[in-house]
């Protein structure tokens, strides 16, 4: 381990130590002299790229792996609770039955009994049927209620919606236990973690100051990396130049010498890091019309319980929209409902013309665990990809997304959570979009990967909806938010989550629910206006739409003539003129997609009433 940085701490005796562990899965390895140490309240993130160790580096410290090498002492009255990745309630038949397993006391009963109530948890559920925020839930209550030493947190934030995070990071807060925890949160880091301890490439490093601080820690050793690496490799090209020109390597070769450049051959090859950054190019779709989807007065019921509830909700092009809430709120439903792949059971929910939708799943489910990666980003008949028309290898398209080559036969089934995010997040970016829909991406994403997905939502020519509970990752990335009140009430607010939360929050201001951004309400149609559908309202329609498509090519090219920065100074008139052009073919295109929406809003009135 390297020393620390920062102030010298009071030193005491660790709780869990694991000193020079080594570990490797056939010929690569993994870990390489990775230590912590884990003392009384200790809070300790683990950072690291994915597929760096970190969970594997969990496992060894829980006691559930063995190291090829390497110590791992606990003291003997110390207590460890261990909290995976995946929790597995299987051979439990109620959610009780698995938090009470393993506990001593009836004050440990009585606090896991408690730990359920907290989180929302019927005692009496079923383990079958769990949502991955309640297995989580679950497993926090479980390893809580034993109120142990040591706490070892592998990704413990995953499916929980805001609430429970901060619920858990207030009784973190208030443990007395050592604790370990690996997370992509950056808020919850910040405000659980007050120690760092960084896995790359097999070692640790760390860094006794709060979570805040670590990426400028280390941006600054990539830089010393650098710099070492270029004087390393200077050294090297020094002796190579004497193993091939130097008289007494030809006369006598000097057995040490060769000896030493083998030896820094080594060390320069031991230096070589992964890439750090992906270089991604998304798939492009022509431009959506301006309107993208149009929700009106739509309500869901699922059994006795309101999901929606009269809701009208216009998205429009180029809107960020978050959605948020508590766990079985229903955001999924209704952002499948939104997207047109379920339908409510009253209102209408239309969709603009020209929209092509990529999708982002929470559970990950467009991947086969038997099918290679290759496989997955190809389609399993060819060995390219095709993005932006340019047709690449499946190998050299991975390796943006840091992916080995020989990686392209593996299952799918052996990446880690990371990996599998990372897979389905290139495959999802390779087909062109005009929305992309997004459930849960950040989960399992490394903190490299989660800034580059923000950089390109943050370009993205499109309109996303995105479902998220990290704070951070929704402030960086959304415009509007729409909110989850309760009894299927749903309020879209102006700006990020943080607004969101101050809107809640003021007292001076009353929160105006906005519905549509920078739109005047719509009035309902009347009932008969609806319902009357002709076929000249069916010939207009489908005239609108090739009106539609011509225009936006139109636009689409006086667009790119107004892209040229040089065409203001060369010719000012046909600047003028293409700008005056591209305003009333816009406000033509407005009135056409108008047009097109009432008729297509008639023509499912008239479906809804004859069904």
């Amino acid at each position: 381990m390297l020393p620390p940085f920062g102030q010298k701490r009071r030193m005491e005796p660790p709780l869990l130590m694991l000193q020079d562990i080594c570990l490797s899965f056939g010929a690569s390895p993994v870990l390489n002299g990775a230590e912590i140490g884990v003392g009384p309240r200790e809070r300790i993130c683990l950072v690291g790229t994915n597929g760096s160790g970190k969970s594997t580096l969990l496992k060894i410290a829980a006691g559930i792996i063995a190291p090829d090498r390497g110590t791992r002492v606990l003291q003997p009255t110390a207590t460890l609770r261990y909290l995976p990745q995946e929790p597995d309630l299987s051979g439990f038949q109620t959610v009780l039955g698995y938090v009470v397993d393993g506990l001593d006391t009836e004050t440990d009963v009585y606090r896991a009994r408690s730990f359920l109530d907290q989180l929302g948890l019927a005692e009496t559920n079923s383990t079958d049927h769990l949502s991955g925020g309640e297995l989580r839930r679950a497993a926090l209550a479980r390893i809580l209620a034993a109120a142990p030493d040591v706490l070892l947190l592998d990704e413990p934030t995953n499916h929980l919606d805001v609430a429970t995070i901060e619920w858990l990071e207030n009784e973190l807060d208030h443990s007395h236990a050592g604790i370990v925890v690996i997370s992509h949160d950056r808020r919850f880091l910040e405000r659980v973690a007050r120690r760092i301890v960084w896995l790359d490439n097999g070692r640790t490093s760390r860094l006794d100051r709060s979570f805040s601080h670590f990426e400028a820690w280390r941006d600054e050793v990539f830089e010393q990396d650098a710099r070492n690496a270029h004087k390393l490799s200077r050294l090297v090209s020094r002796e190579e130049d004497w193993l091939r020109y130097g008289i007494s390597a030809r006369r006598k070769r000097n057995v040490r010498r060769i000896a030493e450049l083998s030896a820094l051959r080594q060390r320069e090859h031991d230096k070589a890091r992964e890439p750090r950054e992906m270089q991604i190019v998304q798939g492009t779709a022509p431009l959506s019309g301006r309107i993208v989807i149009d929700a009106n007065a739509i309500t869901t019921r699922f059994f006795q319980k309101t999901i929606v509830h009269n809701l009208s909700l216009r998205v429009v092009r180029g809107d960020r929209l978050g959605i948020v809430g508590e766990n079985g709120i229903g955001k999924t439903t209704l952002l499948k409902i939104l997207t047109c792949q379920e339908a409510p059971d009253c209102g209408n929910v239309v969709q603009g013309a020209n929209v092509i939708v990529a999708t982002l799943d929470q559970q990950r489910a467009a991947l086969d665990p038997t099918q290679t990666l290759a496989e997955t980003l190809t389609g399993g008949n060819t060995d390219t990809v095709n993005v932006n028309g340019d047709v690449r290898h499946v190998t050299s398209y991975m390796k943006d997304f840091l992916f080995r080559p020989e990686q392209a036969r593996n299952p799918v089934g052996l990446l880690s959570g990371g990996e599998r995010g990372r897979l389905l997040l290139a495959a999802a970016l390779a087909r062109p979009s005009n929305l992309l829909v997004l459930d849960e991406p950040t989960n399992d994403l490394d903190f490299e990967t989660l800034d580059v997905l923000q950089d390109i939502l943050s370009g993205y020519a499109g309109t996303i909806l995105v479902i998220s509970h990290d704070r951070d990752f929704l402030d960086r990335i959304t415009t509007s938010t729409l909110a989850a009140e309760g009894n299927g009430i749903w309020i879209r607010y102006a700006g990020s989550y943080s607004d969101m939360v101050s809107q809640r929050r003021s007292t001076e201001t009353p929160v105006i629910p906005i519905r549509r951004i920078n739109e005047p309400p719509k009035k309902p149609a009347s009932k008969s206006k609806l319902t009357n559908f002709s076929f000249k309202d069916r010939h207009r329609l489908q005239h609108l739409t090739s009106e539609i498509a011509s225009i936006q090519i139109e636009v689409e090219k006086l667009a790119a003539t107004l892209s040229d920065s040089t065409l203001f100074s060369m010719d000012p008139g046909r600047f003028n003129e293409a700008t005056v052009a591209l305003a009333n073919l816009q406000d033509h295109l407005d009135s056409l997609e108008t047009s097109w929406l009432e008729l297509e809003l008639r023509r499912g009135s008239e479906r809804q009433s004859s069904s």
